[in-house]
């Protein structure tokens, strides 16, 4: 069988009317001579393409074509064309249609620094109200399944839970440990330098049990838990997605909500408040000892001190925080992980993402709760 012959363009300009005649086969092949030919017609030109006898014409002559109507559209000229079979006007609609959806991503996408400041305000705007929603339709999800498996307690996965007590708390135990440890010997000794001017080295007992009891324990707890377990949620919910083994176990009955959610986040509002236990013992020990070693407040003294105050106030003030922290770490983790594309780029931009707003929300959180116990008066 002959091979068909490569496209020919033939251009005819007769009372100020620019035709282009093409012939034979216009196929990948033949587009850059064909488009060499047409590059000196000028944006401004009213143009007619007359592809009646063409043999054949595939996808990369019609997107030659569609760009080639583009940029005399742009350019104040027109574009008409003669002689289309209905098959070619298919595949010349099809393509346009392709390259219109591709324009609108790139001017979606396009740098930052092309666009005004109020357009990028708005468009931060609107994207953060929009992730916000997302994350309280999660949180909703999350509430449904678990009170549907409290009717059915005998559908809940045990196994998964014991997991991810595991994953979120135990092996989280050393870190957040050293970091109360550190945070009660660093409040221990600025206190020290301080309060000596005053003589009232005593009260850097106050300052540690108010700080980590009610504030910074359970605070700084939550910052380290949620820049490991956020990233860890959405980077497992985010690779399971791009193997598409959640479609999977859509196909197979399993819903994913209960499977994947569920789970994680019952982990986090079970281990978060031991964590912050953990953190404000450490912190406490920390400080009691660089409070001998500084000021010479003996362990027995740093005690009485301690048991004076309202330190159960702060304790549960401090702890009544952990399972709103919980839950925020946990819905963001696994939103975050629900929104990863089909590549690896996407899997390291929502990984990051769920970190810094995890971490934002917790201490937005925090800063709302201090608000509300202070108008208590608690």
């Amino acid at each position: 069988m002959a091979s068909k012959q490569l496209a020919t363009v033939e251009i005819e300009v007769r009372e100020g009317r620019t035709t282009a005649i093409l012939d034979g086969a216009f196929t990948i092949r033949s587009v850059g001579a064909v488009e060499g030919a047409l590059k000196d017609i000028r944006s401004d030109t009213d143009l007619l393409v007359d592809i009646e006898r063409l043999e054949h014409l595939d996808t990369a002559g019609a997107w030659s074509l569609t760009r080639l109507e583009q940029r005399l559209q742009v350019g104040g000229g027109s574009f008409r064309l003669r002689g289309a079979t209905s098959r070619a006007e298919a595949l010349l609609d099809t393509v346009a249609a392709a390259l219109d959806s591709q324009k609108r991503a790139e001017g979606s996408d396009r740098p930052e620094q092309d666009q005004g400041f109020v357009e990028q305000l708005g468009r931060r705007v609107a994207e953060g109200v929009s992730t916000l929603l997302g994350m309280t339709g999660y949180l909703g999800i999350f509430l449904s399944r678990l009170a549907r498996l409290a009717l059915r307690p005998r559908q809940f996965r045990v196994t998964a839970l014991v997991h991810h007590c595991e994953d979120v708390g135990v092996r989280a135990v050393p870190i957040v440990a050293l970091m109360g440890f550190l945070i009660g010997v660093v409040l221990a000794f600025q206190g020290a330098v301080q309060l000596r001017q005053f003589g009232a080295e005593v009260f850097v007992v106050d300052l540690i049990s108010v700080s980590i009891l009610r504030e910074l324990g359970i605070l700084l707890t939550a910052i380290i838990v949620a820049g490991r377990t956020a990233s860890a949620f959405t980077a497992a919910i985010g690779s399971m997605k791009m193997r598409e083994e959640i479609d999977a176990m859509r196909t197979l009955g399993l819903d994913t909500a209960s499977v994947l959610f569920v789970p994680r986040i019952l982990a986090l509002l079970l281990m978060l408040p031991i964590l912050g236990l953990i953190a404000n013992v450490s912190g406490l020990v920390g400080g009691a000892l660089m409070s001998w070693i500084e000021l010479g407040i003996s362990p027995e003294m740093f005690r009485v001190r301690l048991l004076e105050g309202e330190n159960v106030n702060h304790l549960g003030v401090g702890l009544v925080k952990a399972p709103v922290f919980a839950i925020i770490i946990g819905v963001v983790g696994c939103y975050c992980g629900m929104q990863v594309k089909g590549n690896a780029d996407s899997l390291g931009q929502q990984t990051s993402r769920s970190v810094v707003a995890a971490i934002f929300l917790v201490i937005v959180a925090d800063a709302l709760f201090s608000i509300f116990f202070s108008e208590l008066g608690v």
